[in-house]
């Protein structure tokens, strides 16, 4: 059985602070933070010598990452965060046609195609859902992506991408995995995901400048990449300049030049304690926490406007209507608890490391707020 008070320990920001906070930014365990201290340490004593152990680890990065989403490694690339994954994603669809999102989206899961002139199809939401089938209906023979997040940074709703997998006709599905991938399970082929793009500095708990983006095969099998750089050729150490034979088989065609390696290194040590607590383990860790958390709220009488009517609809995340959120998040923070401030109210993130300690302190407080 799993000590999570264990595994609590290897985050300082616990030790004074009630974090529940993960959604916006997650707080660097040690693990993460040596990975990646440990990488200027080598290039501050030995500069460069290690170049070549340094993309050897990179690679092995990949295939963890690779068995973290169940793809294959030559299916992964690194970005630093959600935007420069969908926009290289967007890079390999723009021809395809127009988008299926919905009102609920972050916005780099929206305008970033329309920047590109594509037309986004925006389904309405119902009671704070995205229902499938009303992204069936939204499908007509101009749309050709659908474009979602497994969940939805503004109220938490999680969405059934298995079920949307098997829904999506010819339609290519992108999913934004930034407030899932850490805390949920993922698996692109069971769910028959086709490109998905996450950051590292949320709910993976790996920091700033990390993240990586997922295109299946077959996409790269059908198109080319937008824009190239020295290391997205083959043989690339011939320094060919007149010739250019971009690499066609592999998702790091789409990594241009010399790699972040501090962030991706913190990305690997954050997948390798994911992957060693188990992802399956995380995600009822999660998912009992924020019950928890969602039955302390009611009982206390705060209206909680995340869905919740289904089970499989509830994530990490809870949003909280509140009279006014930043004096509310102001009267938190001086008490060491961190949450995010919405227009509604406050959102709550609750992940594996926090407790039941955490959400008392924060229902405490949240009453002293009131008087």
């Amino acid at each position: 059985m799993l000590d999570w008070d264990q595994l609590r320990q290897n985050f300082p920001v616990c030790e004074r602070t009630a974090y529940l906070n993960s959604a916006a930014a997650g707080p660097l365990p040690r693990p993460v933070t040596i990975a990646a201290t440990e990488f200027y340490r080598q290039m501050m004593e030995e500069g460069d010598s290690r170049w070549d152990e340094w993309l050897e680890r990179r690679e092995q990065v990949r295939r963890r990452i690779a068995e973290f989403i169940n793809a294959e490694p030559d299916e992964i690339a690194f970005t630093t965060n959600t935007s420069s994954g969908m926009n290289l994603i967007i890079d390999t669809l723009e021809k395809r046609g127009e988008v299926i999102s919905c009102e609920l989206e972050f916005p780099v899961s929206t305008i970033s195609w329309a920047h590109r002139g594509i037309n986004v199809n925006f389904v309405d939401v119902v009671e704070g859902e995205l229902r499938i089938e009303d992204v069936r209906r939204a499908m007509n023979a101009k749309t050709s992506v659908i474009c979602v997040s497994h969940v939805q940074y503004s109220n938490g709703f999680r969405i059934n991408l298995e079920e949307l997998g098997a829904s999506k006709g010819h339609h290519v599905l992108v999913v934004n995995a930034s407030q899932s991938a850490g805390a949920f399970q993922i698996d692109v082929k069971q769910m028959k995901i086709d490109a998905l793009c996450a950051t590292g500095h949320k709910w993976m708990l790996a920091g700033y400048g990390s993240g990586f983006v997922y295109l299946s095969r077959r996409l790269l099998e059908e198109t080319r990449a937008r824009a190239i750089g020295w290391l997205s050729v083959e043989r690339p150490y011939e320094n060919r300049k007149h010739e250019i034979h971009p690499r066609l088989d592999a998702a790091a065609r789409i990594e241009w030049g010399c790699p972040h390696f501090a962030g991706i290194f913190a990305l690997g040590a954050s997948v390798e304690q994911l992957l060693t607590v188990g992802t399956e383990n995380i995600e009822q860790r999660v998912l009992s926490l924020n019950r928890h958390l969602t039955e302390r709220l009611s009982e206390e009488g705060w209206e909680i406007l995340s869905p919740l009517k289904k089970e499989g609809s509830r994530s990490g995340e809870t949003l909280v209507a509140t009279e006014r959120p930043k004096r509310t998040v102001a009267h938190l923070a001086r008490q060491a608890i961190a949450v995010t401030e919405k227009p509604e109210g406050i959102r709550i993130a609750t992940h594996f490391f926090n407790n039941d300690a955490d959400i008392e302190r924060l229902i405490a407080a949240l009453r002293e707020s009131q008087t």
